[in-house]
């Protein structure tokens, strides 16, 4: 058995490529080889999110046959993530393989401190950082306590991010607010969709952020479509190009 599979979703497999490379840079320089099993395709999250079940259940069983041989399978995307471990139980509520498969899928930031236990990641970044917590992260996975839960905090991508020498957090005064993207939403209500994001988007700039990141590409494609329009300076990084290059 290969320990880790990487899974990578469809919008960083075509748009954003970088930072396909950028999580195996980041896994490889923790001491954690990975493979890339070539047969993948999506995981079926637009066809479930859109209510086709027909559809995406052939997707969700390619994606149980291929990665059940790891021991791990590790994804650069919340959502997706997300995707298979809450919501293939609704489509293949029998598959023999869904357990095993779908409690070994972690998100990229979530294996590295649950897995591999790293809490610190050696390098730079003297920039000024605005996080975007993404919903199905933040809500499905956990991956940070949600503002209006009266919890002790805990921040698993901020905490790798505080790690970075001379790194700084933009300060925000809706610290886990909905992009609007959503996927489909984003078609299908693109006014709304749009209006959230542009609310999302002046937080950012008035804590002063030089660049805004989080753990889905697909968050930041939406927020970076609605900043190139407004001309507004701000760079967008998935989280695994930040860690990646400060460890280079």
């Amino acid at each position: 058995m290969t320990d880790v599979g990487l899974f990578i979703p469809c919008y960083v497999d075509q748009c954003y490529p970088e930072v396909g490379l950028a999580a195996v840079r980041l896994l490889e320089r923790l001491n954690c080889p990975v493979d890339f099993p070539e047969a993948q395709t999506c995981c079926g999250q637009p066809m479930g999110n859109s209510g086709s079940a027909e559809a995406a259940r052939p997707l969700a069983e390619r994606y149980l046959s291929i990665f059940e041989r790891y021991r791990y399978v590790v994804c650069p995307s919340g959502s997706c993530t997300a995707m298979v471990r809450h919501h293939y139980r609704d489509l293949l509520p029998s598959s023999p393989l869904l357990e095993a498969v779908t409690q070994k899928t972690y998100e990229l930031c979530e294996f590295i401190v649950d897995v591999l236990g790293v809490a610190r990641i050696p390098g730079a970044f003297p920039r000024t950082v605005a996080l975007h917590q993404s919903c199905h992260a933040l809500r499905e996975l956990r991956l940070a306590s949600s503002s209006e839960r009266v919890v002790p905090h805990v921040d698993k991508v901020r905490g790798l991010l505080a790690s970075l020498d001379g790194i700084r957090f933009a300060p925000l005064a809706l610290k886990d607010e909905c992009c609007g993207f959503g996927g489909i939403f984003s078609v299908e209500e693109e006014a709304v969709s749009c209006a959230m994001g542009k609310d999302r988007l002046s937080d950012f700039v008035h804590g002063a952020a030089d660049v805004v990141t989080g753990v889905d590409m697909s968050c930041l494609m939406h927020l970076q479509g609605l900043a190139a329009r407004a001309k507004t300076p701000v760079r967008f990084l998935h989280v695994a190009e930040i860690l990646a290059g400060a460890a280079a």
